[in-house]
């Protein structure tokens, strides 16, 4: 029998975890328990799996974050957090238990079938977060804009004269007064809670602007910004949610982590592709897909993009204005052939991806702690 080494697979939870133990001399689990999910009650297990031999754990990625991978990787042993949407699946299997969960974990990684993920530092998480943090204050500040207007809306205040929320906007939206007391106060409750989501993000945007200025961030930001549609927050969100674009030996699988990639059903010689996948970091897709309305419209180097390709190295510099020159040309030459906006803007998203790579690939190694 081909010997492996004993693996042990989890199913996470917030206060327990239920564990089964694959040994490296069997084909089937032998060992079923439920711990607490406190790390010393993971670090006893540990201790006592290890004592015969070597050993690897494995859980799916989830709510409860990465602390288990880190304490068990600090105590010497391997540690894999993989993909919950890439794990296979039996067709017609309808039955999800916490046990079977675990035991196909464990089954599933010693045959190899499992998409092990990157587990960010603590330093890269941190900043992930506070960027993560930073979208859920813009769809909180879309949702108070919301409730705002449709008020106004069933009030009869409709403003037509320029888009909304413009400078002249928001003059008239101060001018506002109610007859009645309690439509002057549900007013004022909506125009304060708006007001406090955008004082909110003013912060966080200053906080995001400075840590752009900071190592290991300025270069690999000061090199995305050369591409059109790229500044700064959007450039360090790529860099952020990508964490090490070396990640990706091609532009192509780093397209594919996008999720922007068409999906394909090909059998007996017919081959047919469909919408994109959306298999892979939102994130990256939403910031790529904004990007790509910048190329709508041909146009010369702007001041702000020329200054921001200053100091950069002339190959940074060459291939963001190859991606500007092409990517200009086929929003124009798509739109022309009948394509609609929206499938446009995916298509110069996905090739817009295969440039930020190549840009990548000219930034330092990065050293984690």
């Amino acid at each position: 029998m081909k010997q492996y080494s004993t693996i042990v697979g989890m199913d996470v939870h917030k206060k327990m975890i239920m564990v089964a133990v694959l040994p490296s001399e069997s084909d089937r689990v032998t060992e079923r328990m439920t711990i607490q999910n406190e790390p010393k009650v993971v670090e006893k297990l540990v201790d006592r799996l290890t004592d015969q031999g070597p050993v690897e754990f494995v859980y799916e990625a989830g709510p409860c974050g990465y602390e288990m991978q880190r304490q068990i990787a600090e105590m010497g042993h391997r540690c894999v957090v993989i993909a919950p949407a890439l794990t296979p699946v039996r067709p017609g299997d309808r039955v999800k238990t916490d046990r079977r969960d675990a035991e196909k974990l464990a089954r599933f990684y010693r045959a190899g079938e499992l998409t092990e993920i990157h587990v960010p530092s603590r330093e890269e998480e941190a900043a992930r977060d506070l960027v993560r943090g930073r979208e859920d204050i813009l769809e909180d500040r879309l949702r108070a804009r919301h409730r705002l207007m449709k008020f106004l809306l069933r009030q009869g205040r409709v403003f037509g004269e320029t888009r909304a929320w413009s400078i002249a906007y928001q003059v008239w939206l101060k001018s506002q007064r109610f007859e009645w007391v309690p439509l002057q106060q549900t007013f004022a409750t909506y125009v304060r809670t708006m007001e406090e989501a955008q004082a909110r993000l003013d912060v966080v945007d200053q906080q995001l602007q400075d840590l752009a200025q900071q190592e290991p961030y300025r270069i690999p930001v000061q090199y995305l910004r050369c591409l059109k549609g790229i500044d700064t927050l959007s450039a360090l969100t790529l860099f952020v949610e990508t964490q090490d674009f070396r990640r990706f030996p091609t532009a192509r699988e780093f397209m594919s982590y996008t999720g922007a990639v068409p999906s394909e059903h090909s059998t007996g010689g017919n081959h047919k592709r469909g919408s994109i996948t959306k298999a892979g970091n939102a994130h990256i897709r939403r910031i790529l897909g904004e990007a790509a309305w910048s190329y709508r419209r041909r146009s010369v180097i702007s001041r702000p993009l020329a200054e921001r390709r200053q100091g950069c190295p002339q190959e940074v510099v060459r291939i963001a204005k190859k991606a500007q020159d092409r990517l200009e040309r086929k929003f124009s030459r798509m739109i022309v052939r009948g394509k609609l906006h929206q499938v446009t803007v995916v298509a110069v998203a996905r090739e817009l991806a295969g440039f930020v790579w190549a840009i990548a690939q000219h930034c330092p190694v990065r050293t984690t702690a």
